[in-house]
């Protein structure tokens, strides 16, 4: 070619370099490849236009991925993407390798890539040589992968900022692995070390708190959300003068930032520095990105789940209060398990408020308290939020003064007001809540119940045996804004201890309310720790490793909140303080029986027989129980009064007695009377004489109390063991 004359054309040129031309539009999805690049696809070689399906089965899958993956690295940094290909005859063989350079930009619009470029067959090194060690290799691709999804695998564990950053700060990239590395968290307007590696304490100082219109490679890459690699000192020095001071003593070679994105935002930047000399070719830029987009992942992770513990710590110390100072006599210990998963807060409460009244601040209001437990509806934020507003309105009202029945009424209406009173309502957003108020009296024992819904109290008495409380109650608070709460007083003697739950400590693991109250009720009576042993015992009893093995008669292994309330009366048996060896061989119940309220029979009936669990012959609790409905309805019918009725028992096991007393304020005696076979009554005191092993009806200043008395040593005989030794006696 002589001087002046015309250049040769471009498709001349690159012919005679064995270099092949191609143009790919994703909109459309053609690809136009020139004589000499369909040659390379092993085509015939003469210019045509491909389907992209024609074009991907010419080349190696894993090529082809990488292809896509590089053209939005090149058009994201605005630069030329390259990739080695491997090309495939029909059979699935390897013809030959190419290497294509190509430029590629996205049009918004139409929301496709448009990418020219050029195509050159090119010798694949042999592993174990220089050249074979470079970023493009099959060896190194397939170490690539490798990495990549222990990368990611590392990172998707990683459950807290400080363990992503020990993650990322182990990684060893293939064919190159960065010394130093930094994490860059923005707050405002302004850049943060969130942590780093490779580096001196201390080292972190000059980039701290740095303005994002900083000339620093970690601000540009946070306002623009463009990567920048600098592979020489001298790149450094002339792209960044003012901050190559605070890089250059480092000693580092190459450096890469990258951005830090998720869901389109950019929280920050991530530095990764060599000791060497690196080119960041395009595969080796892939992977940075690639590590840096997982890094953001597990970053944002972390953060929220971070976010999450945080603010389920601070709605657990703001919703559950403390128990406050100690009360003299009585001993109060409470559990709270949310169930599991996320915020691990529920609708389940507890709370213990000081009433007024009282003289001494130093003893908890000088004297009486309230107990509250209860429950609303739902294990969500919006049940959690109701819960705390209710705690709230609880204490305002207790503190005023009002009584149990009052605090519950102006609660069940504060309730109602905020989900029922909404026009519009989402009938799926109606929420309810049970409650049970207890008024403590520490000097009597005394304690005022209220209940609204939710389950009775149990009361586990000196020797061990556990009673539950049946007390009148109302509805759910917020169903009714004019329900009423009847009020319902008992006494909890010295050494007794009082269980308030709610329905989770019963019901989780597939029980019901009848097989989920003996799993707790077995718990009470065998316990001989502490107040606070017992509440852990009672918690592990129900999600323990135990648990397991107790599930309930249901399908479903149920889940649910669980809050704990035990209050103890000090005494003998108790099991606070000094450990008790020898319980008391004393236990009663006591029960009121009004004349309007003849379901309360079977309430009687049924405390007598847990009052009489453990007794040795089923024949005389029987009888028992039989004479009990007797006098309580002798009353009932015959007279206008009240009964009042006590049973107690005294004794060891297998020596004790049985006395019932039913008293009332009626002057009238009871009479035998002989009625005939189709008589409907008049068979009372016949019953009396003949069950009981004494009786009698005794006279008092007002009214008259009958009596029976059942000696268990005086029952059927427990057949002898098989063995021939005397039995023991009965449990």
């Amino acid at each position: 070619m002589r001087t002046g004359e015309p250049l040769p054309a471009v498709g001349e040129v690159l012919a005679a370099l064995a270099t092949g031309l191609w143009h790919w539009n994703t909109a459309t999805g053609l690809v136009t490849v020139d004589a000499e690049a369909a040659r390379l696809l092993g085509l015939p070689p003469e210019q045509a236009t491909l389907s992209q399906a024609q074009v991907r089965s010419r080349l190696h899958p894993v090529d082809w991925n990488e292809i896509s993956g590089v053209i939005q690295l090149a058009v994201a940094e605005g630069t030329l993407g390259e990739a080695r290909v491997r090309i495939m005859d029909e059979r699935g063989r390897v013809i030959r390798v190419g290497r294509s350079r190509f430029h590629a930009s996205f049009d918004r619009a139409k929301r496709s890539y448009e990418v020219t470029g050029s195509l050159q067959e090119v010798t694949e090194p042999t592993p174990g040589t220089p050249a074979g060690r470079t970023a493009v290799t099959g060896d190194w691709r397939r170490s690539r992968e490798a990495f990549l999804l222990d990368a990611g695998r590392a990172l998707a564990e990683a459950r807290s900022t400080a363990e992503v950053l020990r993650v990322a700060a182990g990684l060893s990239m293939p064919g190159f692995s960065p010394d130093g590395l930094a994490v860059f968290g923005v707050t405002g307007d302004r850049l943060t070390i969130t942590g780093h590696h490779g580096h001196q304490p201390g080292d972190e100082s000059p980039f701290s708190h740095m303005a994002l219109d900083t000339d620093y490679p970690a601000a540009e890459v946070v306002r623009t959300g463009r990567a920048v690699y600098l592979s020489t000192p001298e790149q450094y020095k002339d792209r960044y003068p003012l901050t190559w001071p605070l890089a250059a003593h480092f000693n580092r070679q190459s450096w890469a930032f990258l951005p830090l994105t998720v869901a389109g935002r950019t929280m920050g930047a991530w530095m990764a520095a060599f000791t060497y000399p690196v080119a960041f070719t395009p595969d080796e830029r892939s992977v940075l990105t690639t590590v840096a987009r997982m890094l953001a992942q597990a970053l944002s992770r972390a953060e929220a789940a971070e976010s999450a513990r945080e603010l389920t710590d601070g709605l657990q110390r703001s919703m559950l209060p403390q128990l406050g100072p100690e009360i003299p006599g009585m001993s109060v210990a409470a559990r709270y398990v949310p169930t599991g998963g996320g915020l691990q807060v529920g609708g389940d409460w507890y709370d213990m408020i000081p009433l007024p009244g009282g003289t001494s601040r130093t003893e908890f209001g000088g004297g009486r308290f309230a107990l509250v437990i209860g429950d609303v509806q739902g294990h969500d934020v919006r049940a959690a939020g109701l819960m705390g507003q209710l705690r709230i309105a609880l204490r305002a009202y207790a503190s005023e003064g009002h009584r149990p029945d009052a605090v519950l009424s102006r609660a069940s209406r504060f309730l109602h007001g905020m989900t029922f009173g909404s026009p519009g309502e989402d009938p799926s957003e109606l929420r309810f809540a049970t409650c049970l108020y207890v008024e403590v009296d520490p000097a009597t024992g005394l304690l005022d119940i209220a209940r609204a819904g939710h389950p009775d109290p149990a009361i586990r008495m000196t020797d061990g045996t556990v009673l539950s409380r049946p007390t009148a109650g109302g509805l759910p608070l917020g169903i009714d804004p004019d329900a009423d709460y009847p009020t319902t007083r008992i006494t909890l003697e010295p050494g007794e201890t009082m269980l308030l739950c709610t329905d989770g400590l019963i019901e989780t693991g597939g029980h019901d309310l009848e097989t989920g109250w003996k799993r707790i009720r077995a718990i009470l009576e065998d316990h001989d720790g502490d107040l606070e042993a017992l509440a852990d015992a009672l918690v592990q009893a129900v999600h323990g490793p135990s648990s397991h093995h107790t599930t309930g008669p249901l399908a479903d292994r149920r889940e649910d909140d669980i809050a704990v309330l035990l209050l103890c009366r000090e005494g003998e048996g108790c099991g606070c303080g000094e450990t008790v060896t020898v319980r008391p061989t004393i236990r009663r119940t006591m029960l009121t029986v009004a004349q309007d309220e003849p379901e309360r029979v079977s309430v009687a009936r049924q405390q007598l027989r847990e009052l009489l669990h453990d007794w040795a012959c089923e024949d005389q609790v029987d009888s028992a129980v039989l004479l009990l409905s007797e006098t309580l309805t002798n009353v009932l019918v015959h007279t206008d009064a009240d009964a009042l009725l006590l049973a107690e028992v005294r004794g060891v096991a297998g020596d004790r007695r049985i006395r019932v007393e039913v008293t009332d304020t009626s002057d009238a005696l009871p009479h035998k009377r002989r009625p005939g076979e189709l008589a409907s009554s008049g068979r009372g005191l016949i019953l009396i004489e003949l069950l009981a092993q004494a009786w009698g009806v005794d006279p008092r200043g007002e009214g008259k109390s009958i009596w029976f008395e059942l000696y268990e040593a005086d029952g059927a005989e427990t057949p002898a063991p098989a063995d021939g030794t005397t039995g023991s006696e009965p449990a």
